[in-house]
């Protein structure tokens, strides 16, 4: 019996930091990249979504001016890996992240792999992520496998890649599992 084939992996990157191109999605984005490189060929390069770019329209009824929002939820909800950056506020995740995640519809992450990253000025706020934002994301159906990103603004450079070095093996394979089991599910 030969191998299953592998189908390639949707990676996206998604930062509720309200500072349009921020460290925050900087680091979030080097942690996708390491996460696509494990993934099988032919994936797709990480989407990103850059939520302080949709904050002005996040909250407009009109579906003409949000449809780059609702874009957004659809990239955010058809990810098999996904990457939720934000920074530390009052000790927990963004207002922003929070706004844009309460459009999702329950267990609209279901079969996606999530890895929450924080970034911190402080390293007391070390457990945000894993506190504060992995319940959310499991709330809303994401597995989440392995422990978050935790990246304090003194060591942004280097931030990621120990996690990378000791996770993103678990992330990638475990997204794998998840999409193979989706597809025996469908066969």
């Amino acid at each position: 019996m030969s191998p299953t084939p592998q189908i390639p992996l949707r990676t996206t990157v998604l930062c509720g930091n309200p500072r349009a191109a921020s460290r925050t999605l900087d680091v979030a984005s080097r942690v996708a990249d390491a996460l696509w490189a494990l993934a099988p060929d032919g994936s797709p390069a990480p989407h990103v979504v850059d939520l302080a770019l949709l904050a002005p329209v996040l909250f407009v009824a009109d579906r003409d001016v949000r449809a780059d929002v609702d874009a957004a939820l659809a990239a955010v909800s058809g990810s098999d890996l996904l990457v939720v950056a934000t920074p530390v506020y009052k000790g927990s995740y963004s207002g922003l992240l929070k706004a844009f995640l309460d459009f999702l519809p329950y267990r609209a992450l279901r079969g996606t792999v999530a890895v929450p990253l924080t970034v911190m000025a402080q390293p007391q706020h070390a457990l945000a992520g894993d506190v504060h934002l992995r319940p959310l994301l499991v709330e809303l159906g994401a597995g989440v496998p392995t422990a978050g990103v935790v990246v304090t603004e003194s060591d942004l450079d280097a931030g990621p890649d120990r996690w990378v070095a000791t996770h993103a093996r678990t992330a990638v394979g475990s997204a794998l599992l998840a999409q193979q089991q989706r597809e025996d599910a469908l066969a």
